[in-house]
């Protein structure tokens, strides 16, 4: 998935297009993100009555719901842009100490070029 957590996305699709925020949860098996702020919804919660401090009162919780990654974009600078990968040779140390060559894949932005 291209999305990561701590990304500032913008939602392109949905009734919160247009809006921006950090991306809180990432959901790889459902292919869908938690921003927060974006697509809130009310849950009804039941008084549950563990004995102690252990409870918790019930009543109607505003949370963010997750949405699909298809729906957001990447925002770098003022706009969004499109994410791609570059593969970058790096030096690589075994457990024993010696030293190889390895391949490390890095997320660089489609519009500059540019790492992110």
């Amino acid at each position: 998935m291209k999305i990561k957590k701590g990304d500032t996305v913008r939602v392109i699709a949905g009734k919160d297009k247009g809006a921006e925020g950090k991306v809180i949860r990432v959901l790889r098996e459902e292919q869908r993100v938690v921003v927060e702020g974006v697509n809130r919804v009310k849950k009804h919660t039941k008084v549950v009555d563990q004995g102690g401090r252990a409870g918790t009162t019930g009543g109607i919780v505003t949370t963010e719901a997750p949405i699909h990654v298809s729906n957001v974009m990447l925002v770098e600078g003022k706009d969004v842009t499109r994410v791609g990968f570059r593969r970058e040779e790096v030096l690589k140390t075994r457990p024993d100490g010696s030293q190889y060559a390895g391949f490390r894949s890095v997320r660089i932005s489609r519009k500059t070029g540019k790492d992110i």
